[in-house]
This record gives C-alpha cells, structure tokens and sequence, in this order.
C-alpha cells in the first residue's frame, strides 16, 4: 500500500453509518415504503464486500491466474442470474442473458489479456473482469427487458410482418434494434462525458492510490472502450439467443405469460 494514501479505518467506516442513517431518515419520513430495503441493502452490502475482501486476499496471494479466471466464471453466472430477471416472461431469458454476458466478458477481458493491454496478475485481471462482467449484465439486462415489453407490445406488427412472408428474423428486426439501442444508450452517454461530469471509479481509485493522473487517464480510457465493446456484444448475443425462444416451430409468436394474465 502507497504509505502517504489516506485509507479510512472500521471506526471510520461505522462513522459513515450516519449516511445511510440520513437515507433511511428521508425515506422513513418521505413515505417511501423502502426503508427496510435501504437498510438491509447497506447491512448486506457491508457483510459482502467484507467477505469477499477476505476471498480476494486469499485468492490473490495463493491462487494466481486460473483462480482469478475461476471467479470471473462465477461473476458471469451469477451475473447471468440478476440480468435474467429483468426479462421476466421471456422464454429462456436468463440461458439467454448468460450467453449473452459470457460473450462479452470472454471476448473482451480474452482480447485485453492476449493483446497485453493488461497484466494477467490475479489482482489485476479480477477487478477488470469483475468491471467488464458487470457492464455486460447491465447491458443484458436493458435489452432484454426491452425485448420483453416490446414482444408484449408489437405483436400486431411482428405478425403482420410474418404474414407478408418475412422469416421470423425480419420480422423481429426492428424490436430487437430497439432494444440494442436501448441498451448502449447509458454506455455511450457515459463516455461522452467521462471526466466532464465526473471521474469515473478505476481513474479515481488509481488516483487515490497516488498514481500519476495522466497514467491513471490510461487505465480509464481503456476501461471505457471495453465497457463499450462488452456491452454491445453482450447485449447482441442475449437479444438473439433471446429472440428464439420467441417463436415456436411455427414460426408463430409465442404468448408471453403476462399477456395471458390480461385475458
């Protein structure tokens, strides 16, 4: 650790409890009805990264590379999960946003580590695969979603589409554009204005490590481009695995469940 970094210790962490205390307090006198899930969120949202701090100081100091690719896969499963869910009613939905996620961290973090852009250090390929992972499961999860209001949504259009002989692909086409647009909007807002509106987490944290800012500028550009890069082949792999589920044998739009919950 760089001896002049100001590190807070526990005492300092307990303090910022007060934080969290001034949420619940606005979101108790508010109305809100999410007070308790604020306030279970912070106490398991503390109790994870402390459990996962001790992991990653086990796995950095004994297992090396194929331990580090080891949890990636385990992010990306878990990933697949939470990402999933957000397509609710689709069939195969979180198969779909595995897939989806898998590819792009597989194909991004893989490009980044044979290129030698980064090093194959346990320390650093587990918080870069960690970042990559977490874009795609954003993206995914947009995308699928949208996929899913729009498949309830246009199911005249989709089957007007069909019944002018277009296959099930063109027929889909425009929904799933849609839904890719859809999902690379944030990613693409946030690179426009990197370092206008706010420095984003790996500059700042390398920053406060005491590296130089124009090396951690480095660090953050090239992060920014591989967010970009997983969360569209993340987003396109889920999208198409997704829109198969979408059709039966013959070639008919599937009735998603929430249709046949409105009659």
């Amino acid at each position: 650790m760089n001896p002049g970094l100001a590190v807070p210790d526990w005492t300092g962490v307990a303090a910022s409890l007060l934080l969290v205390a001034v949420a619940a307090l606005i979101a108790y006198r508010q109305r809100l009805r999410v007070t308790r899930e604020l306030l279970v969120a912070a106490a398991r949202a503390g109790v994870q990264l402390v459990a996962v701090g001790a992991l990653l100081l086990v796995l950095f100091r004994h297992a090396g590379l194929p331990g580090a690719l080891a949890w990636v896969v385990v992010m990306i499963v878990i990933a697949g999960q939470v990402a999933g869910r957000r397509g609710a009613g689709l069939p195969g939905a979180i198969t779909a946003a595995t897939v989806g996620v898998a590819a792009g961290s597989v194909v991004t973090l893989g490009a980044l580590v044979l290129l030698g852009v980064i090093s194959t250090q346990a320390r650093v390929v587990v918080p870069v695969g960690g970042m990559i992972v977490s874009g795609s499961m954003q993206a995914c999860g947009i995308a699928l979603r949208r996929l899913a209001e729009d498949a309830r949504r246009g199911r005249a259009q989709v089957e007007a589409r069909l019944c002018l002989g277009l296959s099930t692909t063109a027929a889909f086409l425009p929904f799933r554009r849609s839904a890719l647009r859809t999902a690379l909007v944030p990613s693409i807002d946030a690179t426009k204005v990197v370092g206008l509106i706010s420095l984003p987490g790996a500059m700042t944290g390398l920053i406060l490590a005491g590296v130089d800012p124009l090396t951690a500028i480095r660090y953050q550009i090239v992060v920014m481009y591989m967010l970009l890069a997983a969360g569209a082949l993340a987003a396109l792999t889920a999208a198409r695995v997704a829109e198969r589920g979408l059709f039966d044998d013959g070639q008919r739009l599937v009735v998603l469940p929430a249709e046949n919950n409105r009659g």
